[in-house]
C-alpha cells in the first residue's frame, strides 16, 4: 500500500501544479502536452490526477493512523 499511496500522491502534486498554473497563469499544462483538454490523453491524466486523491485521502487516514499507533506504542514504554 506504500508504494500506491506514494504514486498516488505524486499524481496529486502533478495536479496541484497544474491547477496552479492555471489559477495563476490561465495555463493548463496537461492540456498543452496532450492535445487540448478535450483530447482522450488529457482526459485519461485528469481521471487519473483525481482517483489519486481520492487514493491519496484513503491512505492517507492509514499512514497517519499507523504512525500514531507507532508513537503511542512507543511513549507507552
Amino acid at each position: 500500500m506504500k508504494s500506491l499511496h506514494w504514486t498516488a500522491l505524486l499524481l496529486v502534486i502533478v495536479g496541484a501544479v497544474n491547477w496552479g498554473l492555471v489559477g495563476l497563469f490561465q495555463f493548463d499544462l496537461v492540456a498543452a502536452l496532450f492535445g487540448g483538454p478535450a483530447s482522450g490523453l488529457s482526459r485519461v491524466v485528469y481521471s487519473l490526477v483525481g482517483l489519486a486523491g481520492v487514493v491519496v485521502a484513503a491512505t492517507s487516514a492509514a499512514v497517519a493512523g499507523s504512525s500514531h499507533a507507532n508513537l503511542t506504542a512507543h511513549s507507552a514504554r
